[in-house]
């Protein structure tokens, strides 16, 4: 179900709402469908129950997921794959601006490039390397 990247700087609960957000959006994960436990789940990933139980909990306070006591965790209907791509989008910025910000980049100077780089999207179809 899930495929964590434990060298990854994107923290291990994170990974895991993120791909839960994903299958829901593509389809994979239906509507309705129940979710492993966390402890089944946790197991599976060789990862602490504690870690599932956060993204289970996050994703549940933001309406993605459905926690009932006792009979399990499921999908919830999907308003809008926009949403899940939304937030992806912004931990993709959020990520980008923490390590321009570690390497000593001033906001502007980020914006300077970031438009450069977007423009020559828009113009080649593409992103150049």
């Amino acid at each position: 179900m899930v495929a964590l990247n434990f060298r990854s700087k994107e923290p291990i609960y994170v990974q895991i709402m993120n791909q839960i957000q994903e299958r829901l959006a593509s389809g994979e994960l239906e509507p309705g469908q129940q979710l492993p436990t966390v402890r089944r789940l946790a197991a599976e990933l060789g990862v602490n129950f504690n870690t599932v139980a956060r993204a289970y909990r996050l994703l549940d306070q933001q309406g993605v997921i459905s926690t009932q006591h006792g009979r399990g965790t499921y999908a919830l209907a999907r308003r809008s794959a926009a949403r899940p791509r939304r937030a992806q989008l912004e931990r993709l910025a959020q990520g980008f601006a923490r390590e321009a910000e570690r390497l000593g980049f001033r906001p502007e100077q980020v914006a300077e490039t970031i438009g450069y780089v977007l423009e020559e999207w828009d113009q080649r179809g593409r992103v150049v390397t």
